[in-house]
C-alpha cells in the first residue's frame, strides 16, 4: 500500500473507526470526518472515537460530508492519497421515515466526495455500498446480478451512489472500489442491528422482537475481517463492485441460541410479522473479493458472538445504548 495519507469519512462510525484503527497501526496518516449525528446513542461514537484519537497520525473533524463547504476547506488544508467512504446513513426502516435525510448524506455527499476527488485528483476511492441493494434477488448475491429493484429507500440511495461512482469513474478516470457489505457486526457495533440489540435484551431480561418465524437468514460478517478487506481495497482496479460477506449466512434462530449460551440466559421472544422492506435472506458470493483482493474472512459466527457479548459485559454499566 503506497497511501501516506488517508480521509475516512464516517471515522466514528462502526466500520469507519475499524478501519481507521488499522490504518493508523500501520503508520497511515489518517483525517476523519463524521457529524456524530445521533442516530442511536451519540456516545457509543465518542466511546469508539476515544480509541482512535490518541494515535498521534490521527486528525479529526467533525463535519457533514452533505455539507460542501465544510468538505472543502477540509480539502484544502490536507491532501489526500486516496479517501475511504464510510460516511452514510443507515437503517433501512428509519429510511422509510425520512428519505431526505438519507438523500442527502447517501447521494449529494458522495457526489461532494467525488467531486473534491475530481478536482483534487485523489487517486484511489473506496465506497461503502450495501448488501441492500440486492432486494429480494436470487441468492447467494453475485455482483452481476440485477440490481434495479431496491425495496427500501436505504436501498436506493446506495444505489444512486454507486451509479454516481461509475459516471466519475467513466468521466474523469476515479480509480473506485465499492465495497457492498454484509451485516457487519462485533463490538462497539450498531446498537440497532440484531446482534447488540439481542444480547442486550437478553442479558436485561427483557424480550426481543424477532420480525418473521426466524427461518431467516443472514450473512454476519465480523467487523475485523470487514476493516482488513477494506484496506485491501485501495489496490488500483479501475472499477470494481466487490462483495465483502461471510459467504456463510446462519438463520436468526441460531444467532440467538449462541447469544443464549454465551449469556447464560433464555431470551424471551415477541415474533412479529417480516417487515416488506427486509429482505428474507442474504448471502454473498465472494469469490471476486477473493480473486482480486485476496481477500476472505477468518473469524467464525462463535467466536464473534463471544467475543461482542464478552465485550458488551465489560461496558454494560457505561450505557453506551
Amino acid at each position: 500500500m503506497n497511501f501516506e495519507n488517508i480521509l475516512v469519512t464516517g471515522s466514528a462510525g462502526f466500520i469507519g473507526a475499524g478501519v481507521a484503527k488499522k490504518l493508523l497501526d500501520k503508520g497511515v496518516e489518517v483525517v476523519g470526518i463524521d457529524n456524530m449525528n445521533d442516530y442511536y446513542n451519540p456516545e457509543l461514537k465518542e466511546w469508539r472515537l476515544k480509541r482512535i484519537e490518541k494515535y498521534a497520525n490521527f486528525k479529526f473533524f467533525r463535519a457533514d460530508i452533505g455539507d460542501r463547504d465544510s468538505l472543502e476547506e477540509i480539502f484544502d488544508e490536507h491532501e489526500f492519497d486516496a479517501i475511504i467512504n464510510l460516511a452514510a446513513r443507515a437503517g433501512v426502516r428509519a429510511s422509510i421515515e425520512d428519505p431526505w435525510l438519507y438523500l442527502q448524506t447517501n447521494v449529494t455527499g458522495t457526489l461532494n466526495l467525488l467531486e473534491l476527488a475530481r478536482e483534487k485528483n485523489i487517486k484511489k476511492i473506496v465506497h461503502a455500498s450495501s448488501s441492500s441493494v440486492y432486494g429480494n434477488a436470487e441468492i447467494p448475491f453475485s455482483e452481476d446480478e440485477n440490481t434495479d429493484r431496491p425495496v427500501s429507500q436505504y436501498a436506493a440511495t446506495k444505489k444512486s451512489s454507486e451509479v454516481l461512482c461509475y459516471t466519475y469513474h467513466y468521466l474523469y478516470g476515479l480509480n473506485i472500489t465499492i465495497l457492498r457489505y454484509f451485516t457487519v457486526y462485533g463490538p462497539a457495533g450498531r446498537p440497532d442491528m440484531a446482534l447488540l440489540k439481542f444480547i442486550r435484551s437478553v442479558s436485561e431480561g427483557e424480550e426481543i422482537t424477532v420480525f418473521g418465524d426466524g427461518t431467516q437468514k443472514r450473512d454476519f460478517t465480523y467487523i475485523d475481517d470487514i476493516a482488513e478487506g477494506t484496506i485491501k481495497a485501495l489496490k488500483p482496479l479501475g472499477y470494481e463492485i466487490i462483495n465483502l460477506g461471510n459467504d456463510r449466512p446462519i438463520e436468526v434462530a441460531h444467532l440467538i441460541k449462541l447469544i443464549e449460551d454465551n449469556l447464560g440466559k433464555k431470551a424471551k421472544i415477541k415474533r412479529l410479522e417480516r417487515h416488506p422492506a427486509d429482505v428474507k435472506d442474504t448471502w454473498a458470493n465472494i469469490e471476486k473479493a477473493k480473486k482480486l483482493l485476496g481477500w476472505e474472512p477468518k473469524t467464525s459466527i462463535e467466536e464473534s458472538v463471544k467475543r461482542t457479548a464478552e465485550w458488551y459485559k465489560k461496558v454494560k454499566n457505561l450505557r453506551l445504548f
